[in-house]
């Protein structure tokens, strides 16, 4: 019997989790579905803040993704010091969820998550931070899917080469 990799747990964080993190969950699950990688993947989202607990993802975000092909899928939690033992990699969306990550890491001494910011994954865009589109028009949105899409294929590309450090 062959013992298989236990799944590479991901999540993504950003301030309400009704925008931007949820649209990282499921770009993420959507490229990994495409390859048949489900099994490879634990892929989940959360927000620093408890506003939105227990929400569905924003209705325009989930239609800009809809219109990609993307389906929206989950409800909002926060994050909990638990995320950074429960999952190997947490990408934070900005800055500002960055450092309240990193709070949250100091005060939890078994923490092993790789904490990052997302944009250090997108080669296609130069931004440092995916921009929260919920005060925006449309085209935020599109921005924010368009930044996922190049970050996570990225991601993805670097773990099936094995170039993930």
């Amino acid at each position: 019997m062959e013992l298989s990799e236990p799944p590479l747990r991901l999540l993504f964080v950003c301030l309400g989790n009704i925008c931007r993190s949820p649209s990282g969950e499921n770009v993420m699950r959507s490229l990994v579905e495409a390859e048949g990688l489900e099994d490879s993947f634990q892929i989940d989202s959360a927000g620093t803040i408890g506003f939105h607990t227990g929400n569905p993802p924003d209705h325009r975000m989930t239609q800009a993704a809809q219109n990609r092909g993307i389906e929206m899928k989950g409800r909002a939690r926060q994050v909990k010091a638990n995320d950074l033992i429960d999952f190997d990699w947490v990408f934070a969306m900005d800055h500002e969820n960055f450092s309240e990550l990193k709070s949250i890491e100091k005060s939890s001494p078994d923490a092993t998550a790789k904490i990052v910011l997302f944009c250090d994954f997108c080669e296609d865009h130069a931004e440092k931070e995916v921009p929260d589109p919920y005060y925006g028009g449309p085209e935020g949105f599109e921005k924010v899917l368009d930044l996922l899409e190049d970050g996570c294929s990225n991601f993805l590309n670097k773990w099936k080469e094995g170039n993930l450090s």
